[in-house]
């Protein structure tokens, strides 16, 4: 079980409270995370990624395992401690300005 913890604005909008649970077919990587999500929460999709690119939208990061992982390649097998649950997925809105 895949827990991923998403910021409050994707919370609110999937109707969620805390952490989101998912089942993951297959290796767990990014992708098939992502594809989880808009599997079981069909209003996310292009949210945190585009719609056409399937690229991650700006000013969105994903870390893990307090490291950010934003930059792997969409495939990249993620943490093991993530796959096994005892760390979530964090998908966090960047925060930008001066």
């Amino acid at each position: 079980m895949i827990r991923v913890v998403l910021p409050a604005h994707l919370r609110r909008l999937a109707g969620v409270s805390g952490e989101v649970r998912l089942e993951v077919p297959g290796p767990a990587t990014q992708r098939s995370v992502l594809d989880a999500l808009e599997s079981g929460y069909p209003v996310l999709r292009g949210t945190i990624r585009d719609h056409m690119t399937q690229q991650r939208r700006p000013f969105i990061r994903f870390f893990a395992c307090q490291e950010d992982l934003s930059n792997e390649a969409p495939d990249t097998p993620l943490p093991n401690e993530v796959v096994i649950g005892v760390e979530p997925l964090m998908v966090v809105g960047a925060i930008a300005g001066g």
